[in-house]
């Protein structure tokens, strides 16, 4: 079992930044790659970014291309995604996710919900205009 635990969120203003964390409980984080998404009021969940088990490789959706990044450090069995220049329409549940199956890389497949395996309890940012 993969428990990720998840903090950071909470209320900005325009402009902000925040960084998100997800903790790992898993003794083998260092092999999968993972996955951020957001879950916006009146929207399917979507995703943010996404970075490879090594943090050689990430990727971020159009709407956040720029002003968020990934990274990770997996000492710590931790991921982060960093938010600059927040928008009000940022404002979401943000999840981190695990995928511990696939071992290729694949921008557009780590894009996909269904490709992860365990799933964080969600943080809510919200962005004040």
């Amino acid at each position: 079992h993969v428990q990720l635990v998840e903090s950071g969120g909470g209320l900005v203003h325009a402009g902000a930044s925040l960084r998100l964390s997800c903790a790992s409980s898993g003794s083998t984080f260092s092999y999968y790659s993972m996955g951020w998404f957001r879950l916006a009021p009146g929207k399917l969940r979507e995703s943010a970014a996404s970075i490879s088990w090594n943090g050689g490789r990430t990727d971020c959706a159009d709407p956040v291309r720029g002003r968020f990044n990934t990274s990770r450090d997996n000492a710590k069995n931790t991921v982060y995604l960093q938010k600059n220049s927040l928008k009000p329409e940022d404002t979401a549940v943000y999840y981190c996710a695990a995928d511990i199956r696939t071992p290729n890389w694949s921008r557009i497949q780590k894009r996909r919900v269904s490709n992860y395996d365990y799933w964080s309890q969600g943080t809510q940012v919200t962005v004040a205009s």
